[in-house]
């Protein structure tokens, strides 16, 4: 079976990376993704300012379609690869100062990534690489650095 496939696209410039989905090394993740995903949706997405080379997108509600803490420990790493994908939970109130839910997804364009932020390393799940578009899709997100805030839609090719 051939592995099922995501997409991120900058809705300005068009700029689109293709993720293949680590199916075997995190089957729920993937699976949870997949079926969130099922209409894709659009997302403002940032620049990371402890991870290096990340672009941060919070899953919106209408995606929001399953208990984030069903997703066990899978596939995790503080040290991504250049283009692997991550899923991150973080409950209400689990950081002094931020009383919101985060439901992240981010997306590492080059190398030299780590999960840290501020309460310190972070081991999240690696749920797929964007093995497809990388090289344009890395110059739209460092493009997020120096203008600020883009949109970024993601669904299931």
């Amino acid at each position: 079976m051939a592995s099922r496939e995501l997409y991120l696209k900058f809705t300005d410039s068009g700029a689109t990376g293709i993720i293949t989905l680590y199916e075997e090394q995190a089957p729920v993740t993937c699976r949870t993704l997949w079926d969130a995903l099922a209409s894709p949706v659009q997302i403002p997405t940032i620049h990371a300012m402890f991870a290096g080379p990340e672009i941060m997108m919070g899953l919106p509600e209408s995606a929001q379609t399953f208990d984030p803490r069903s997703i066990p420990a899978e596939n995790q790493t503080c040290f991504p690869a250049a283009g692997e994908c991550l899923w991150f939970y973080q409950g209400a109130n689990a950081m002094k100062g931020l009383p919101d839910e985060l439901w992240e997804i981010g997306a590492f364009y080059d190398l030299g990534g780590r999960i840290f932020g501020p309460l310190g390393w972070t081991p999240c799940n690696i749920f797929g690489r964007i093995e497809k578009g990388l090289d344009a899709f890395a110059a739209a997100c460092r493009t997020t650095r120096t203008e600020g805030i883009k949109t970024v839609e993601i669904g299931r090719v």
